[in-house]
């Protein structure tokens, strides 16, 4: 994108800035001093608020500043070194993530699962798994990972996790879920928190706010963790940690000053204005998915299910768009044309969508 931005920005919902009441908690939390390592009451604080909104009290919550390390650890907490993490070629944690899934598990290896719209398909991994392998000589199958909502804006229905998870857990693996734009799918979908997670049999899911109005917060949750007898450590620490709690630590990611990760989680769960935000979001993706899909020469690539649109047009009619000043990424260049993709963010304007719009017809004569 080599033009300056004087309009809408379309390229990720975290080009976004952060909501007023993430911003108002911020500045609650600055207020005097505070243990640090995250042994603070917003901290405290947090942890309970997400664990009520997920219906799950005795799950294990870690709060991290960036959903590749919540992905990662979350990855390496149920995963060996030997084993395997299935997940869609589009995944983040095979796409964007530079190789932390495999860094942070010490080496297990990604395996592919191809899939429509971004989305794996129940059948297609179990005749994966029921393939079997070759002993040592092929990795463990160990986990399997999905994302939702996925890198296609498309959303995996309650009955779709759960029949994922099935053939996972019938074949002894564990489901964990990226849930970096998880609030836009509960939107698409109607379902509760807990209907779309653990309910749905997701074994740890990284539950992500920094793309829904956070500045830099995202967590874990285990929902069925297993204490490590770490014993009594000195200073009064606690003695019973988990394998999660280790691992955040040495990979550094502990961070000194929780309470303000905390209480950007404390901002957007307060009133269910999470939610109201990943609503508006999806909402604006939809106006731009029904103004293109009137627009013949306007292809949509995925289902709009969330708050990302894939559009494809003609590569002309992309620079038009770029040189008007509107930023958004060119995903994919093909004879046919180049694909664009769009996020819509927390706030994302009507306006800003309507004029976008008029831009394109405008382009397109």
């Amino acid at each position: 994108m080599s033009q300056k931005q004087t309009k809408a920005n379309f390229m990720s919902d975290n080009a976004a800035g952060a909501t007023p009441k993430v911003m108002a908690a911020l500045q609650d939390a600055n207020v005097g001093k505070a243990p640090a390592y995250g042994n603070d009451t917003w901290t405290e604080r947090a942890t309970g608020a997400i664990r009520d909104v997920l219906e799950a009290p005795n799950a294990e919550v870690l709060l991290t500043a960036t959903g590749t390390a919540a992905n990662a650890l979350a990855l390496a907490t149920i995963t060996p070194p030997y084993g395997a993490i299935y997940c869609h070629p589009q995944a983040h944690i095979n796409s964007d993530e530079c190789g932390a899934p495999e860094f942070y598990t010490s080496g297990a290896k990604l395996v592919l699962v191809e899939g429509e719209h971004g989305k794996i398909k129940p059948e297609d991994l179990n005749a994966l798994l029921e393939e079997g392998g070759r002993g040592v000589h092929h990795v463990k199958p160990a986990t399997v990972s999905l994302s939702q909502s996925t890198e296609a804006g498309t959303v995996y229905s309650v009955d779709e996790v759960r029949a994922i998870a099935d053939v996972a857990h019938a074949h002894g693996l564990k489901l964990h879920m990226d849930g970096a734009r998880f609030a836009n799918a509960l939107i698409a979908t109607g379902a509760s928190p807990c209907e779309l997670s653990w309910k749905a049999g997701v074994d740890i899911l990284s539950f992500g706010l920094s793309k829904n109005g956070g500045l830099s917060a995202e967590a874990v949750v285990q929902f069925n963790p297993v204490p490590m007898e770490a014993g009594k450590a000195k200073g009064g620490a606690k003695g019973d940690v988990t394998d999660l709690e280790f691992r955040r630590k040495r990979a550094g990611h502990l961070v000194s000053k929780m309470r303000f990760i905390a209480a950007q989680w404390i901002g957007a769960l307060d009133g269910g204005d999470w939610l109201k935000t990943a609503s508006h979001a999806n909402a604006r993706a939809a106006e731009l998915a029904d103004g293109l899909t009137s627009l013949k020469a306007a292809e949509l690539m995925h289902p709009v299910e969330a708050n990302e649109v894939f559009v494809r047009l003609a590569s002309s009619i992309a620079d038009q768009l770029e040189a008007d000043g509107f930023g958004f990424y060119r995903w994919q260049n093909t004879p046919a044309g180049v694909t664009l993709r769009l996020v819509t963010a927390f706030d994302t304007t009507e306006d800003e969508t309507a004029e976008f719009l008029d831009a394109v017809r405008r382009h397109l004569g």
